[in-house]
């Protein structure tokens, strides 16, 4: 008994190994998106081809993929937010981060995946890579020279700087 790489909580026997061994279909984006990054961690790549919609197929590239998840060791998935995708929806849309690692350093993959419905099944669409969003101050910057905020009395650089 163990848990389903995807992070679901649930066992993997009833999660993303029905959908991986072809005995269940997806029922919503968020199943396919799970299922996906579970057979990235099991190096299960036809699955990732099978489930990328048919107007997209061209765009896959098998030995980008399989070489990516060969060389990475799988950390974790983040859904960060699910848009539609659900059981009576055609399209859907998840921004999801994966958590993994390459020779040691721990990377990130952040993307708003889109999904779509072809002939009743859900499949992978595209997807975007998310840009972080910049930091806005809304305090002036204390300089080094300047007064330490925390009230000390001292430079910043010589207190909390």
């Amino acid at each position: 008994m163990n848990g389903c790489h995807c992070g679901s909580g649930k066992e993997y026997g009833e999660c993303c190994e029905p959908l991986l061994s072809g005995s269940e279909k997806a029922k919503t984006a968020e199943e396919l998106l799970r299922a996906r990054y579970s057979a990235h961690v099991k190096l299960e790549m036809d699955f990732v081809k099978d489930t990328t919609h048919p107007d997209q197929i061209s765009k896959y590239e098998p030995s980008t993929a399989e070489n990516w998840a060969e060389k990475s060791e799988w950390e974790k998935l983040e859904i960060l937010d699910i848009e539609g995708g659900g059981v009576d929806d055609e399209t859907g849309n998840i921004e999801f981060i994966a958590h993994f690692r390459q020779k040691e350093k721990l990377k990130t993959h952040h993307e708003m995946a889109h999904f779509k419905r072809h002939e009743g099944e859900w499949f992978f669409y595209d997807g975007q890579g998310v840009v972080p969003k910049q930091v806005v101050r809304s305090q002036p910057k204390v300089g080094r020279n300047d007064l330490c905020p925390c009230g000390s009395g001292k430079k910043y650089k010589k207190c909390c700087g």
